[in-house]
């Protein structure tokens, strides 16, 4: 299986990467430096700047863009489409690295999380950003997307335990009534959900279990 990660030299596209490349899957790092990850081939090139050939013969492509500064916030957006737009109508899987921020709180879906009052006013630009680019990429039928939104709580630094739970557009706690999980365990989810998934045109969410 080919699998090209987009932003991988960044924190979570490089554990994403790594994942990949544990289960022996051919990886290729799209970066705009230098590739300093592990995955043996690279393409070096700016995301905004792909192409559909650029993306020919992939069978998944995983978008790990993130933008956190204000002026940098619209590329969510700019460069989604863009991912979009080179991959309309071909069978190739794009899966996003999603917020948490977008997810539902009630059954209803008409409050998002960032949307609650204790959401952290810091972070609240940034799951506006992914909330647009979520909406924009539910109108797009022309491409086999998921959008993957991690837990409340994405620890960079923590575990690889290898177990999740696989929840959907809600905020969902795990046992211990906790939403939190690493970055690791996050890449665990995203390549499973790459080889054996399902759930196109859908957004998911995964937990700690």
């Amino acid at each position: 299986m080919k699998i090209a990660v987009v932003c991988a030299n960044g924190k979570a596209g490089s554990l994403i990467a790594d994942e990949a490349l544990s289960r022996g899957l051919d990886v290729t790092a799209v970066v705009r430096g230098s590739n300093k990850t592990k995955a043996p081939h690279a393409l070096i090139k700016d995301v905004l700047a792909l192409t559909a050939e650029d993306l020919k013969g992939f069978d998944a492509v995983i978008d790990a863009f993130g933008a956190w500064t204000p002026e940098t916030l619209p590329l969510h957006s700019e460069t989604l489409k863009t991912l979009c737009d080179a991959l309309s109508g071909t069978n190739t899987r794009l899966l996003v690295v999603g917020g948490a921020g977008s997810l539902y709180v009630n059954p209803e879906h008409t409050t998002q999380l960032y949307q609650t009052p204790d959401f952290p006013e810091m972070f609240k630009p940034l799951a506006m950003a992914q909330a647009k680019a979520l909406d924009e990429l539910r109108k797009r039928d022309d491409v086999r997307w998921t959008f993957v939104s991690p837990a409340a709580d994405f620890q960079a630094d923590g575990a690889r335990t290898g177990r999740y739970i696989l929840a959907g557009e809600e905020l969902t706690p795990n046992a211990k009534g906790e939403s939190v999980i690493s970055y690791a365990d996050y890449a665990v989810a995203m390549i499973d959900e790459a080889v054996k998934g399902n759930h196109i045109r859908q957004r998911i969410s995964v937990v700690k279990e």
